[in-house]
């Protein structure tokens, strides 16, 4: 079977999602242990992997399991208290049951036995061996209630491998229940596919567990089955109720049996009990409690599909090709008149174009995703360290192409770590600066154009200026004795080798890590800048472009050579007037309504030899707060861009971030924005001599 339909498969994936909201719920449980809610959710995720786990073979997994959501459903209960005791080695347990899953249920047990005998010890209580037999539950007991269940499953169920008599079995666990099959659909013996299910179930189960926990025994068989889970008949409900709840007798024909007896609120204004005003408003109550649950049932529930991530880089790859053919058409038809041709290609450049940006938001998930997962890294790494650090985080809904973000882990990973490291000082340390015992790492994501501007904050000690100058000197990177201004010198952090840490630790001090950074951004095509302030912090800004895939371009011509510009960086055109052109000493600056902006000739830049046009332009583009003016020979117009990386030999050519093919099959070559600003800002003032 393909991973897509493989039910092994599908359970990985559905598991690793669980265990990271398993995550997320116990790291907030320890800020806000009386959340019943974040009790809930972890509770749900253990008891899906545990059913789960059973039914797709996972046995260690489904064992393990059980015993830590027995302790959290005492948790539930108010049974027990979710102590840092008890979440620390819920975190641990499930770090274990995800080595299960990885080891497919053949990991060393002994790490297991161990952590299960500390969630005993925790909840006061031995450990017993999961009970597979039905769990007999008293009707009388307190808060029980009784559910209908009905569900027939797709007919090609038993082919993916599920079984229906496990999912009966795992009701059985939730409480007591009769189970009712339904054969009427089971076709003639020499009509039947042996592989199909014909079969439909009723199920009246009565327990103490919510609803959710009913859901999840169908969580891995949904797909095109159906299921219907209601209420059934409460204590003193009507027969007749009951009878039009199940779909027996019409509702009519119990209104009209009832309609010829006397009304039960008009029985008790008569004997005097109640007044028309007490009884009108118990009739709105009733009123209001119906419409309601049937605006719940009504409501519509938002489908999601599970597509493997090959197959979306496949499609992304696909649309890449149609830009390419679709920019060729249109060259090809600029030098048509027929008009219906011009009609049509225009039709399929709209089209060309709604189908890229609606692959592109396909691909992009909120960067909330990889924020949460420094959750746990903050809080492991804060109580080696011996520190108290809160991570905070702020633009957790910002999307990223699906690519950036996983290449973009690593890296943080080293920021965060060097922060938790280097940055945040220890609790006295902070007292005695006049800070709180408790640092903070805050993570922030923000939309700026076509990139996204990720920051990690610290409120630490800062970069020590003096010793990275030292260290600067010692490597050779500034002249003994020359300070280097701040923006040159906080990004001698990133040098390969350096590293000011005055000890080696298990986190870091090695002089690795902070070049991988480097080159890992760059490998994206974005940015890093460093601020940092002497005891207040630091501040890293990663700035990266939103996708790696189709950008839109300003095609551009300089000499005989043809390039695009990232139209997102892109603020205006103007003309390079004579006056301007003509001026050789000095910077070369434009002043563009009152501001000076610096402008670099790309025909000196890329070494043109043909004669400059009558009429050049300037292309001002920007990065950050910096701008400055490309000078090209001629502005050829918009340019929808699939991005083609350059080799490993072109590494060098930091001018350019990648290559692109034009409608005509010839190569243009994209400019790399965020380097030529800063080259085109690297002189401090207008007098200097370029």
């Amino acid at each position: 079977m393909s991973g897509s339909s493989d039910p092994r498969q599908i359970f990985l994936e559905e598991a690793a999602e669980l265990l990271l909201q398993l995550e997320s719920a116990l790291l907030s449980l320890e800020t806000m242990p009386g959340d019943q809610e974040l009790v809930a959710t972890a509770f749900r995720a253990l008891h899906t992997i545990k059913g789960s786990g059973a039914m797709f073979g996972f046995e260690a997994v489904a064992e393990f399991t059980h015993h830590l959501e027995n302790a959290f459903e005492r948790v539930r209960k108010g049974e027990l208290e979710a102590s840092p005791e008890l979440i620390g080695v819920a975190l641990a347990a499930k770090d274990h049951i995800r080595d299960l899953i990885e080891a497919q249920d053949q990991a060393d047990p002994s790490q297991g036995n161990s952590l299960l005998a500390r969630v005993a010890e925790l909840t006061g209580e031995g450990r017993a061996p999961v009970s597979t037999k039905p769990v007999a539950v008293s009707p009388e007991a307190s808060g029980l209630m009784t559910w209908r269940v009905r569900f027939r499953l797709a007919q090609d169920v038993l082919e993916l491998g599920a079984n229906p008599f496990l999912l009966l079995d795992e009701m059985r666990e939730l409480g007591a229940c009769t189970v009712i099959a339904d054969t009427d659909a089971v076709p003639a013996l020499e009509e039947m596919n042996p592989s199909a299910c014909y079969v439909k179930w009723e199920v009246i189960l009565t327990t103490d567990k919510p609803r959710s926990d009913i859901e999840g025994v169908f969580i891995f068989v949904m797909d095109g089955a159906e299921i219907d889970i209601e209420p059934a008949a409460q204590d003193g409900e009507r027969v007749g109720d009951i009878l039009v709840q199940r779909g027996e007798v019409d509702s009519s024909v119990v209104e009209a049996v009832a309609s010829s007896q006397p009304k039960l609120g008009d029985l008790l204004v008569k004997a005097g009990v109640v007044d028309e005003r007490q009884l009108g408003a118990a009739l709105a109550e009733q009123k209001h409690v119906r419409n309601s649950a049937n605006a719940h049932g009504a409501a519509q529930t938002i489908g999601s599909v599970r597509v493997p991530a090959e197959r979306l880089d496949d499609l992304m790859d696909q649309v890449g090709e149609l830009v390419i053919a679709q920019a060729r058409l249109k060259q090809l038809v600029a030098a048509s008149e027929d008009g219906l041709i011009k009609a049509v290609a225009e039709e399929i450049e709209r089209l060309s174009n709604g189908l890229r940006d609606t692959t592109m938001g396909i691909r992009t998930v909120p960067i909330g995703s990889l924020f949460d997962r420094f959750r746990r890294l903050v809080r492991d790494l804060s109580r080696d360290l011996g520190k108290s650090v809160q991570l905070t985080m702020s633009g957790e809904e910002t999307e990223l192409d699906k690519t950036v973000i996983e290449r973009l882990n690593d890296p943080l990973v080293h920021i965060v770590r060097n922060s938790l490291d280097h940055g945040i000082e220890s609790g006295d340390e902070r007292e005695l600066a006049g800070k709180p015992r408790q640092g903070n790492v805050h993570l922030s994501a923000v939309h700026s154009g076509a990139q996204v501007l990720v920051t990690i904050r610290d409120d630490g000690r800062g970069l020590d200026r003096e010793r990275l100058q030292a260290k600067a000197e010692e490597l050779g990177l500034a002249a003994p004795g020359v300070a280097l201004p701040d923006a040159e010198l906080f990004q001698i952090i990133f040098h390969p080798g350096l590293s000011t840490a005055k000890t080696v630790t298990s986190v870091s001090g090695r002089g690795v890590g902070m070049d991988v950074v480097k080159r890992a951004i760059e490998g994206l095509r974005g940015s890093i800048d460093v601020d940092s302030k002497a005891g207040v912090g630091t501040e890293i800004t990663l700035s990266l472009p939103l996708t790696l895939a189709i950008i839109d371009g300003l095609l551009v011509r300089v000499g005989a050579g043809r390039y695009v510009i990232p139209l997102s960086a892109v603020e205006e055109c103007v003309e390079l007037s004579a006056e301007d052109d003509l001026r050789h000493t000095g910077r070369n600056f434009l002043n563009i309504r009152g501001d000076l902006v610096p402008f670099i000739r790309l025909r000196q830049t890329f070494r043109s030899t043909l004669p400059p046009d009558l009429y050049q332009k300037v292309v001002i583009v920007s990065a950050g707060d910096s701008r400055i003016g490309l000078v090209v020979d001629q502005v050829i117009g918009d340019h929808q861009t699939v991005i083609k990386s350059l080799s490993h030999l072109h590494a060098d050519a930091t001018t350019f971030s990648g290559a692109t093919i034009l409608g005509d099959g010839t190569v243009a070559l994209i400019l790399d924005v965020g380097h030529l600003v800063a080259e085109g800002q690297s002189a401090e003032t207008p007098s200097q001599a370029s």
